[in-house]
């Protein structure tokens, strides 16, 4: 028998990475039915469900675990008239990062409040842009929104917040965009370079789970078209991927950084699932997508993690879907 579910009801009903929306081609035409019970599937195995399912329901969290989940919402307050605490409430997770939230002020929202007594909201300079929080039913030891180095912290507002908790770091990122054109890569690679130091700085001190929207597809098989996407388009460059795999495997010359693994590529290494898809020419449809959120953790902790899974079906409260993953609970309670 399978395990008993939590379910929330809802009350109504890819192309480039987030901050900017380049032009792909099209992929074989999912095949989906309208009227069908059953959602429709598009060619690698997702949903192609446009708005959330009615009933939402995950499965318990495994024995001594704690649940940890992060979503891209693109902007809390529309997501919040398209059923995002309905997904709240079914994955009831006890670290929940948000990014994205375009909020201008620390939202006074009673839902949150009472599931998250310990919050933490970095806001952006910028009206209405950019936003990550921490969300945790724990309180951490030490809370930070700066990325150290940075040349210029404004840039950085809106997008880190690092929680400290018994045994690790989890960093919560809604990483810099290299935006159309590629025009701003130069920044996204000054990011990307200081980021670097950072979390390895700190995986020196204790082991780090760093998640949220690291705005890079890493390999060929983490976006629907890789070929006509290569160095042209934001998240998928020379420059940005192998940033990233410097992360994963340092190179010789960063003597005594450690490793880290991307833990949903490494439970499912030929899966081509994604967790954004483009609003426009009807990317959720035809499957044409990109995976961009994501956890990454330090290498010794992996052999604590007991699950990773993206939440493919939770999609139209955002044009991203939310990404999960439990790991033994010592490692954020201390218990």
């Amino acid at each position: 028998m399978p395990p008993k579910k939590t379910t929330a009801k809802r009350k109504a009903a890819s192309e480039s990475p987030s901050d900017n929306e380049a032009t792909q081609s099209a992929s074989k035409k999912a095949k989906a039915s309208k009227d069908s019970l059953e959602p429709a599937f598009a060619a690698n195995g997702q949903p192609t469900n446009k708005v959330l399912p009615v009933n939402i329901s995950f499965p318990p969290r495994i024995a001594g675990t704690v649940r940890l989940s992060t979503w891209n919402i693109c902007s809390l307050a529309s997501a919040s008239k398209k059923g995002f605490k309905f997904y709240v409430e079914a994955e009831d997770p006890d670290v929940l990062v948000l990014t994205e939230t375009k909020v201008n002020e620390v939202p006074v929202d009673p839902f949150l409040k009472s599931r998250f007594p310990h919050c933490t909201w970095a806001i952006s300079s910028k009206k209405t842009y950019s936003g990550t929080a921490v969300l945790s039913k724990h309180k951490p030891l030490s809370v930070d929104t700066k990325l150290p180095g940075h040349p210029d912290p404004s840039s950085v507002k809106g997008r880190i917040v690092t929680v400290e908790f018994h045994g690790c770091y989890i960093v919560a990122t809604y990483v810099t965009n290299a935006g159309q054109g590629l025009k701003t890569l130069k920044e996204k690679n000054t990011w990307n370079e200081h980021f670097t130091t950072y979390i390895r700085d700190l995986d020196k001190k204790k082991p780090v789970i760093w998640m949220g929207d690291l705005n890079v597809a890493p390999t060929a098989i983490d976006l629907a078209n890789p070929k006509s996407n290569w160095n042209k388009t934001p998240g998928y460059t020379k420059d940005e991927t192998e940033a990233f795999q410097n992360i994963l495997n340092p190179p010789e010359s960063a003597a005594g950084a450690g490793k880290f693994i991307d833990v949903w590529r490494q439970n499912h290494p030929e899966d081509k699932h994604y967790t954004y898809f483009s609003y426009r020419f009807n990317c959720r449809s035809k499957g044409l997508g990109w995976r961009l959120d994501m956890f990454v953790v330090s290498e010794r902790l992996v052999e604590k993690v007991k699950m990773c899974e993206i939440r493919s079906e939770i999609y139209g409260a955002s044009d991203h879907v939310p990404v999960v993953m439990e790991i033994e609970s010592d490692i954020v309670t201390g218990n």
